[in-house]
């Protein structure tokens, strides 16, 4: 194995494809930016990190048919609750896919909501549900949770696109509140390509964060936070 000097004495003339010629791969990244208001709706803090934390079922819900075909394999999605379901997709009339939301068969999967709460997980990738969620109120140590927002469609700039998902959050308490961790909820259906049936897999954690600096919500104040992912950033 050369290291080092060695390396960098070799005298090979680098093919032209090998230099960036802007046509290579895109590359995605995610950014988690909070946005701290007081009572009077001044803006007193913002907080940005970058994300990097899908879970496990986002990565199982994710993986392409190929790998369920190849392996003969199931893969197993635990919901907020604890509760786990076989997961398979195929294109058979037996084995169950995810749907789009149609509301006259009740086949629903959809972004519920993102979820902040005041403790720390250090291994993302296999958290289920929060550490410590914080609840949906006005009671001491909640926070009322506004209605989760998506764009409508990615926003293009220049070389890159991008989508948000955001959503706010007020303390109608008499005290501070302080955020640790903030995920992303789904709520997953799947039903057999025919329709003939189909299994509800409940709530699903599928991206995870730990701050890396706590945020502190203060009384009658409220945070925004916002998931930005963005391709070829």
């Amino acid at each position: 194995m050369m290291v080092g000097k060695d390396v960098s004495d070799i005298s090979v003339k680098v093919p032209e494809d090998a230099y960036d010629t802007g046509k290579h791969i895109p590359t995605f990244s995610a950014y988690l930016t909070a946005i701290v208001r007081d009572s009077t709706g001044r803006v007193i803090h913002v907080h940005r990190q970058r994300s990097h934390s899908p879970t496990a079922n986002f990565m199982g819900l994710f993986l392409p048919l190929n790998w369920y075909i190849s392996t003969g394999q199931a893969f197993t999605i635990t919901n907020a609750t604890g509760g786990t379901n076989s997961y398979q997709p195929n294109l058979s009339g037996l084995v169950y896919c995810i749907s789009y939301p149609n509301n006259v068969n009740n086949y629903q999967t959809y972004l519920v909501m993102i979820q902040v709460g005041s403790g720390t997980q250090s291994n993302a990738f296999n958290a289920h549900s929060l550490a410590s969620p914080i609840a949906n109120g006005s009671g001491t140590g909640q926070l009322v949770y506004g209605a989760p927002s998506v764009s409508n469609t990615a926003t293009v700039s220049g070389s890159s696109a991008y989508f948000i998902i955001e959503q706010t959050f007020s303390n109608q308490t008499s005290s501070t509140i302080d955020i640790t961790e903030v995920g992303i909820i789904t709520f997953v259906q799947v039903t057999r390509p025919n329709c003939s049936c189909y299994t509800t897999y409940g709530q699903i954690l599928v991206w995870y964060d730990t701050l890396s600096s706590a945020i502190s919500v203060p009384a009658g104040g409220s945070v925004t936070i916002a998931y930005t992912f963005t391709v070829n950033p």
